[in-house]
């Protein structure tokens, strides 16, 4: 467990001490309260809470990871960087292409892994995205050169098209891409792993 128990004899007491330990602000805490006692008269009163910050769910991450690497008897780096709440995560292997799989396939997966693992220890969504030695960048660049071209024959045939269904992060991309293209504009629709990117033909958006 990624939670720590700290106490005081009030919550704000409990949580300065909670923050002096971690080595951060009272406002970087995220707690919940597990026991109150009121005492009598005062005397014997006490609060208990436990505790977490970004950096435990940093800790948690990198330690699933390198425990996944371990059983797995992969060797590997991991490199975590924490973009306000949103944690990118490099990991490097002998077994790149293994852990990538066919078009991305295997390191989607084991995206939502590491995603799902983090979420329920923290009990909250924990937005993460792992890169295996640049491929994700390289993904993006080719999936969005792609939708570049697609998007000049939506504006010259004037006919929409749906791209093939991909990951969340690999939409946004594209979406950033053609954000800025004259009568062009963008909308994610389906479910699931089926969701997909549609390219509309938008006459009134003039941008460029």
């Amino acid at each position: 467990m990624s939670f720590q128990k700290y106490s005081g004899k009030t919550l704000e007491e409990a949580l300065t001490n909670a923050s002096l330990d971690k080595g951060v602000s009272s406002d970087e805490l995220t707690y919940n309260i597990t026991e109150e006692k009121s005492g009598f008269l005062g005397i014997g009163k006490s609060v208990e809470i436990e505790v977490y910050c970004e950096k435990d769910v940093e800790a948690f991450i990198q330690k699933y990871i390198e425990t996944y690497f371990k059983n797995a008897q992969m060797d590997g780096s991991v490199e975590i960087i924490n973009e306000n709440g949103f944690y990118k995560i490099t990991v490097n292997t002998s077994n790149n292409a293994i852990l990538i799989g066919k078009g991305g396939k295997t390191l989607q997966a084991f995206n939502r892994l590491v995603k799902a693992a983090a979420s329920a220890e923290f009990k909250k969504r924990v937005g993460l995205l792992i890169d295996v030695n640049g491929y994700k960048e390289d993904r993006y660049e080719k999936i969005c050169k792609m939708a570049i071209r697609v998007a000049k024959d939506v504006r010259r045939t004037k006919v929409n098209a749906i791209l093939d269904p991909m990951p969340a992060d690999e939409r946004k991309a594209i979406h950033n891409a053609l954000s800025g293209m004259k009568n062009i504009s963008t909308q994610s629709e389906g479910e699931g792993e089926g969701r997909r990117l549609k390219i509309l033909y938008t006459p009134q958006k003039n941008e460029e």
